[in-house]
């Protein structure tokens, strides 16, 4: 609807991510690439085995293939650290709120893609991505997290971090960092925590 209403002539619609990357590569194969895609983040899993589970898989995975083609999130989501990372790592041109006033964002989101405009987000998100309330994943984060994912326990990866000369490397100093991120991420474990970020494209 808002494209037909922003006068876009050449639309394609698909339901799955595997089918969206396929189209999105053909087109670029075939000289005739696409100028925008309009993504969700989560669908509805029927039974059908798919590659990419959602989209932020199919963002990461064009980003690393095609990263001049813009790309619109238009999603219910609203947790800050997940905007964050579609803002901040796989830099998407849009964020579009998926609330009463979606459509009206969306069409904004288009217009202003359309005019040159870098990249817009949803007025009642903003502070999502504001630098006070942002939170900062840094490389120490994510080698944690990956040191995790392998299985390692934290007095291993404080031995691995001394070997390599990484500070700080003291156990007290891991699970204090392993405490922020559980809790800025809302994960009950680290199991949980290692699926959250995995899905966020983090690690």
């Amino acid at each position: 609807s808002s494209l037909h209403s922003s006068n876009v002539k050449n639309i394609e619609y698909v339901a799955y991510c595997d089918e969206a990357y396929l189209k999105i590569k053909k087109a670029y194969i075939d000289q005739q690439p696409f100028d925008l895609i309009i993504s969700d983040l989560s669908f509805e899993n029927n039974g059908i085995s798919q590659k990419l589970k959602s989209g932020d898989e199919l963002i990461k995975k064009i980003r690393k293939e095609f990263p001049d083609l813009k790309i619109i999130v238009f999603s219910v989501e609203d947790k800050p650290y997940r905007i964050q990372n579609l803002c901040n790592n796989l830099k998407i041109n849009g964020y579009v709120w998926k609330n009463r006033n979606g459509l009206k964002e969306l069409n904004k989101a288009i217009l202003s893609l359309s005019k040159g405009g870098k990249f817009y987000i949803s007025p009642d998100l903003k502070n999502a991505i504001h630098p006070k309330s942002a939170i900062e994943i840094t490389d120490f984060d994510i080698l944690l997290i990956k040191n995790l994912s392998k299985g390692l326990l934290q007095d291993a990866i404080s031995k691995n971090l001394k070997q390599k000369g990484i500070k700080p490397s003291s156990i007290s100093a891991i699970e204090k960092r392993l405490k922020y991120l559980k809790e800025h991420f809302n994960a009950k474990t680290i199991p949980h925590l290692v699926a959250i970020t995995k899905d966020l494209g983090l690690i």
